[in-house]
């Protein structure tokens, strides 16, 4: 033990007589690290808002995709209420939704979002709640009246901040009145939940030239009954299209599912890609330490003199190269975690710091080091005593 500490002094020492070696070698450790920390932290973190944000929903929610573009012709939203009447038992609540890219007008503001035509139901089916004003009323389906709920992004955007309710916008050069104001779900963030515009979806139609409706979202009593329900909806629309590969029926679990599933793999992708440089920094470490062995052959000759032995100079210099990764590897952990905190304060993303990754990179780090630090030790240790003795 005495051996190993004294080793490691001498380790320090050599770091520190040449700083600027030294950092430039932890460089690609320090790169390496905070990559993959970064990485993983906004796969992680992005996995998390959607994940909750479908877990909002629950394990009840059914929802149709129409996929086919040549059919001869498509379920209507009367259809499907149809189907819902029969099976009310199983169904609370069925909206459909259409959906488009608009440009909003408020004065002289103005702000593209998106736009969502649907129905009186999305608010049960969607869970989505306004904070002052109303929702869609049937009333506005049936008649058709140009009402519009705004997401919070949108009031900090194009009112200012000011309360919307009463006033008139433009949506795509239409005059349309604001009613409601959707409950923040995003932080006011652009680009999500928060950034949106809801309308009637027959109103939805028209503006955006679309009448034909490839989205439904189904709310069931029972989330156990999520299969039975699909299977009759399997069934209702074969009858439709007479083709299976024409919809697609799936329910949050098997969403999530999914998700998992990508995500994983698109973490360790990104992971692995990240990490690459950090075989870089091995190489350089290599590099580093072969030229430290050239420099002092001298040294090591004078050691090897005063009885020295071979395990004791190649111990000195995985030490060594141990420690300038392991340095490197902190340094990377601390600027992974300041730059999640620095996204996820200044709402650029959603980031997570992991632990477990963090440790992970900090591990791979040493074995880097010693790994890569192992070839010029072996050289050092190896050294003729009389011939290191000559070397000038």
């Amino acid at each position: 033990m005495a051996q190993f500490a004294l080793a490691f002094k001498m380790a320090i020492k050599s770091i520190l007589s040449n700083k600027l070696r030294s950092f430039l070698t932890m460089l690609g450790v320090i790169i390496g690290i905070w990559a993959v920390i970064a990485v993983v932290g906004l796969a992680q973190g992005s996995t998390k808002s959607i994940t909750d944000r479908l877990q909002r929903l629950g394990t009840n929610l059914i929802q149709i995709n129409i996929t086919g573009r040549n059919s001869n012709r498509n379920v209507t939203y009367e259809e499907l209420q149809q189907f819902a009447e029969q099976h009310q038992d199983d169904i609370e609540a069925i909206a459909p939704t259409v959906s488009s890219s608009v440009t909003l007008k408020y004065g002289t503001n103005t702000h593209d979002t998106t736009l969502i035509g649907t129905t009186a139901d999305y608010s049960l089916v969607r869970d989505v709640n306004v904070s002052s004003g109303r929702f869609i009323l049937p009333i506005d389906v049936d008649y058709r009246q140009k009402v519009a709920l705004v997401g919070t992004y949108i009031v900090k955007d194009l009112f200012n901040g000011q309360n919307p309710i009463g006033k008139k916008i433009k949506i795509n050069g239409q005059i349309f009145t604001v009613v409601g104001v959707l409950e923040e779900r995003a932080n006011s963030q652009e680009q999500s939940d928060d950034d949106q515009v809801i309308v009637p979806v027959t109103v939805a139609q028209r503006l955006t030239r679309n009448a034909i409706i490839r989205n439904f979202a189904i709310k069931i009593t029972d989330g156990n009954r999520s299969e039975a329900v699909m299977n009759y909806l399997n069934d209702f629309l074969m009858k439709i299209y007479n083709d299976s590969t024409a919809f697609r029926v799936f329910n949050t679990a098997q969403l999530l599912d999914t998700l998992n599933s990508v995500t994983q793999t698109l973490t360790l992708m990104l992971a692995g890609i990240a990490a690459i440089s950090l075989i870089v920094g091995g190489i350089g470490i290599m590099n580093i330490m072969l030229v430290s062995v050239t420099e002092r052959t001298r040294e090591i000759g004078i050691r090897k003199a005063i009885g020295a032995k071979r395990r004791n100079i190649l111990v000195q210099f995985l030490i060594e190269a141990s420690v300038v990764t392991g340095l490197g590897g902190v340094v990377g952990i601390i600027l992974g975690f300041v730059t999640i905190r620095v996204m996820s304060k200044l709402n650029i993303a959603t980031a997570i710091f992991s632990i477990p990754w963090a440790i992970l990179a900090f591990t791979i780090s040493l074995a880097i080091g010693i790994v890569f630090g192992l070839f010029p030790a072996s050289k050092a240790s190896r050294l003729n005593p009389i011939e290191a003795l000559r070397y000038e």
